[in-house]
Order: C-alpha cells, then sequence, then structure tokens
C-alpha cells in the first residue's frame, strides 16, 4: 500500500501548490496547458489501448459496464458528491467547478494502463515502482489540473486512496488468476478506452459520461475466462 499511499499525497501536494498558484496564472497559459494535458491523456488511453488483442471482450465489458454504470447513475453520484464537497467547503458559486475537478481528477488518476498495471504489481509483489512512476505524473498533472478546476482536485486524493488501495487488495486476493498476463492485458485495455474518453472531454470535444464505464473494469475477468470457451 506504499505506492498508493505515495500516490494520494503527490495528489494532494501538487494540487495544493496549483490552488496557490492558480490566481498568478493568466487564462490564456491555463487554457493551453489544459489542452496540453488532454493531448497527454489521450497519448496514454490510445498507448494502454493497444495492449489488448481480444475486441470481443473490449465491446461486450464495456458495453454491459456502461449499462450497469448508468443504471447506477455512477457519473451522477460522483458529482453530486463533488456539489456536496463544493456545498460543505463554502466557495460561492464554484460548485460545479469543485464537481468538475473532482470526477476528472478521479478518473485521471485513478483509470489508466499504470494505475491498473501498479495496482496489480502492489498486490501481487510488493512492487511499487510503476506507482511511485505515476505519481510523479500524479504530481504535475493535479497542479495543472487544479489551477484550473480548483479545489476539487485535491478531493480527489480521497478517492485515489479507496479505489487504488481496493485494486491492490483485490490483486492480493486473485493473485492465481491475475498472473495470466493476457487477463491484464485485457483490463488495460478497457481502461484505456475511458482514459481516451476523459482526454476528448478535457479537450473539451465531447462531454462523456466515463465514470458510468468504470464497471466495465470488473467485468472484464469473467467475460475474458468465457471468451476462452468460445470456437475459434
Amino acid at each position: 500500500m506504499n505506492g498508493v499511499i505515495f500516490n494520494t499525497l503527490t495528489v494532494l501536494l501538487g494540487s495544493a501548490v496549483g490552488l496557490l498558484l492558480k490566481k498568478n496564472i493568466p487564462r490564456r497559459l491555463s487554457e493551453a496547458v489544459m489542452i496540453a494535458i488532454g493531448l497527454c491523456t489521450l497519448y496514454i488511453g490510445v498507448d494502454g489501448a493497444l495492449e489488448g488483442s481480444n475486441t470481443i471482450v473490449l465491446i461486450v465489458s464495456l458495453v454491459c459496464g456502461t449499462a450497469v454504470g448508468t443504471a447506477l447513475d455512477i457519473d451522477g453520484r460522483l458529482n453530486r458528491l463533488g456539489l456536496l464537497v463544493g456545498d460543505r467547503l463554502k466557495r460561492g458559486g464554484e460548485e460545479s467547478g469543485v464537481a468538475e475537478g473532482f470526477v476528472t481528477g478521479s478518473l485521471l488518476f485513478c483509470i489508466g494502463a499504470m494505475t491498473i498495471v501498479g495496482c496489480i504489481n502492489a498486490g501481487l509483489t510488493g512492487d511499487n515502482k510503476l506507482l511511485y512512476t505515476k505519481s510523479i505524473m500524479d504530481l504535475i498533472s493535479s497542479c495543472m489540473l487544479a489551477g484550473t478546476l480548483g479545489v476539487g482536485v485535491m478531493c480527489a486524493a480521497v478517492f485515489v486512496l479507496l479505489f487504488q488501495g481496493l485494486l491492490v487488495l483485490c490483486a492480493g486476493l486473485l493473485q492465481g488468476l491475475l498472473t495470466d498476463t493476457a487477463l491484464v492485458a485485457e483490463i488495460t485495455c478497457a481502461g484505456s478506452v475511458m482514459i481516451i474518453g476523459l482526454g476528448l472531454n478535457i479537450l473539451g470535444i465531447t462531454k462523456l459520461k466515463v465514470a458510468d464505464m468504470l464497471p466495465a473494469i470488473v467485468l472484464v475477468p469473467p467475460i475474458y475466462l468465457a471468451a476462452q470457451y468460445l470456437p475459434v
């Protein structure tokens, strides 16, 4: 869990720096940085998505996962949680910004190839190197995001701790299953497709409810195992 705790602390630190510098960052610079972050997010998503090799597993897991997530209204719940945090912080008219920062930060810091593989490595072997590397990236990203989207990005640190901590614990419990590198690749692929959607949102091209797709990650293992019995 050391890697998860370190990642949480870097998000808090980066967000704090971003909030302190927020008033001194020109709007033009903030918008340019957000475009850069969006493009980098797209790159990370595309790179991870290429690791998958079974299109059927990806399609079925994403379709079913999105259906479950939409039924549970995960995106709406996260947004309402962000609004609740905004109300508690009493930051005037910034509540909607808090919600956007919370949801965007939570997804950016928790969904993707480095998060999934890093947490699996930490849970299976205690190797936190990938999570440490990701933490440095999140330190920079959280600083830039907080400077643009506000305190909601800092609040996402709680989601980082809970989500990644759960992944590490699950990896330890499912040790036998997660030694299958092909399965890990498919999980990474599904998560990375979500990252592509998040990148498009950051760029302002779309307004996808990426959080509603989160159940797909849980559905990949059973769908992957079931696919092994399909006739080729």
